[in-house]
């Protein structure tokens, strides 16, 4: 097993190029799933579990590795499919998303794709709001093409981990509110979740959320006030993107526009739930104004409030 993931760390090459790398697994059924390998940090087969009385009932207990408590999730169960049968084949991949580590049970885990983001999709809007996919893709399996579901982890975690987004007093300046009135801030994420934890912490402060779902959909919206003579600049306080999207990633988003004489100068902050050095330096490479990691209220209004003061 840990053949799959004996070169990840080589990787983060990648960032950066608009493409990513999927590990394929299944929930002992015949549907193929995906999560970014980036957010990887080993899989192996499920170890003894301690059960943990009144917790969350997709936590299948706790596992320990290397002397080191790690919940387990049972993804089948979290994402609305009957718990993972004991009895298939069970495995652990465990993931850092958010500054925490978990492990999600999972059935079969198959291979890595190397793919583009241009060839990964929003699911459809007919599978409503209530779905765990935050994209779709195709592969080529066995001299066929299989559809892949992309899952949104965040969105998982949040339904089991309890995300405050109060605002402390201590990061607050309430003297900022009255210039914060009104401003309008571009949220670009391909995750409900998380866009709804950014503008329910940014409403805080007065200021006007918009939505785009993925890179290619901001940057078209940015090039269009362009070429409506608006100034991007004016218009918005700050874009506040992810990093992993469809179509085009934050990091090809940041380029597109640092590349775009007439709004190069757009305050951009990268919000991921990546982790990694490799973070920073891909900021420095593309040109981001700030990068802090997901999900830190305290954080959000603290860049808010530093760039507001620029205008003071």
């Amino acid at each position: 097993m840990s053949s799959v993931l004996s070169s990840v760390d080589q990787r983060t090459q990648l960032v950066g190029e608009n493409r990513l790398e999927l590990l394929m697994f299944t929930l002992n059924s015949r549907q193929t799933f995906a999560i970014n390998v980036f957010k990887v940090k080993e899989v192996l087969k499920l170890p003894p579990l301690t059960q943990l009385p009144g917790s969350h009932p997709s936590i299948r207990g706790v596992a320990s590795l290397r002397g080191e408590s790690l919940p387990v999730i049972d993804l089948r169960r979290a994402i609305g499919f009957p718990t993972l049968n004991e009895e298939g084949d069970q495995n652990l991949i465990v993931t850092e998303y958010n500054r925490s580590v978990q492990g999600f049970l999972v059935g079969e885990v198959k291979n890595i794709v190397n793919t583009a983001w241009t060839e990964i999709q929003p699911p459809p809007r007919t599978v409503g709001r209530a779905n765990y996919l935050t994209a779709i893709t195709k592969v080529e399996e066995n001299d066929a093409v299989s559809l892949v579901e992309i899952i949104d982890v965040e969105k998982v975690l949040a339904e089991i981990i309890d995300y405050d987004i109060a605002i402390s007093e201590e990061t607050l300046d309430r003297s900022l509110l009255p210039h914060l009135q009104g401003k309008k801030i571009l949220i670009v994420d391909d995750s409900s979740t998380a866009r709804h934890q950014v503008k329910a912490t940014l409403a805080q402060l007065g200021v006007e959320i918009i939505e785009c779902f993925d890179g290619a959909m901001a940057y078209n919206l940015l090039k269009q006030w362009c070429d409506e003579g608006i100034d991007v600049c004016s218009e918005l306080l700050m874009m506040i993107t992810d990093a992993e999207m469809p179509e085009m990633d934050g990091y090809k988003l940041t380029h597109e526009v640092r590349s775009d004489p007439r709004m190069k100068d757009l305050y951009i902050t990268l919000n991921t739930s990546l982790s990694g050095s490799f973070n920073d330096a891909m900021v420095e490479k593309v040109g981001c104004d700030r990068f802090i990691s997901k999900f830190q209220p305290d954080l959000l209004v603290d860049v808010v409030q530093e760039r507001i003061r620029r205008d003071l």
